[in-house]
């Protein structure tokens, strides 16, 4: 049973504003609530109770809206950073609250449309120090390319590691992920750098067990006024099921 999350709540939205000048991205409002409810629902459905948020910009109006997490039956605790630290460094920063169990990861401004448990369930069965939901996308470079092999190992990810050889099988991923307490040995303190680019990198360079989990699911996210829109409709027309 994985009980702990984290969000990464920090960024600035900055291809959302003006909206994001003073509203943080995860309170963007969807289909008339704030995302980042529809996110907490999502890991409480999957058996989540503790949830880390990562705090920047307009941090405090996030911490005032969700307060000690009560409502959505979760303890929220909060990591501020200052300055910014990126994915990597945001998760590093929040070692105090996280360590030493497994835990989730989740953006603060996307949701795919899964059941938690089966990530979980195939996270546990792999034994991996990482599992990454991934899915086909006729887009997937774009978002930089995660690499599978026959095992479902990932290989590569945006052409990193160079070199690799054998059959691969290209995906993008939308930003959910596990990882056991030990990836923090991987990560360096105070540094701002990003989490696929840099920790992801020394794990497959190192052959670390890192695994990918496809998925057809659907995936929204509120990235740009355009995907806000489409998530917009989406939830308009058959919201979003967290109990597939």
């Amino acid at each position: 049973m994985i009980r702990r999350a984290m969000v990464l709540a920090a960024g600035r939205g900055t291809r959302l504003a003006p909206l994001t000048d003073t509203v943080p991205k995860p309170l963007v409002p969807v289909g008339g609530r704030p995302f980042l409810e529809y996110i907490l629902e999502f890991l409480h459905a999957g058996g989540i109770r503790e949830v880390v948020l990562n705090l920047h910009h307009l941090g405090h109006l996030i911490e005032q809206h969700i307060g000690d997490g009560a409502r959505f039956d979760l303890r929220v605790r909060y990591s501020w950073e200052n300055p910014i630290l990126d994915t990597g460094g945001g998760i590093k920063h929040a070692e105090p609250l996280l360590a030493g169990e497994p835990f989730v990861v989740a953006n603060g401004d996307s949701l795919l449309e899964l059941r938690l448990q089966d990530l979980i369930a195939y996270h546990r069965e792999r034994g991996g120090l990482a599992t990454m939901a991934v899915r086909p996308d006729a887009e997937a470079a774009r978002f930089g390319l995660v690499e599978l092999d026959a095992t479902e190992r990932v290989r590569r990810i945006a052409g990193v590691p160079p070199g690799v050889s054998g059959a691969l099988r290209g995906f993008m991923f939308p930003g959910l992920q596990i990882f056991e307490p030990a990836i923090f040995s991987w990560m360096e303190p105070d540094r701002v750098y990003s989490l696929t680019r840099v920790t992801y990198s020394r794990l497959l360079a190192a052959d670390a067990p890192v695994y990918g989990f496809v998925t057809g699911a659907r995936w929204i996210n509120i990235d740009t006024p355009d995907a806000r829109a489409a998530a917009e409709r989406t939830l308009a027309e058959r919201g979003f099921d967290y109990h597939l």
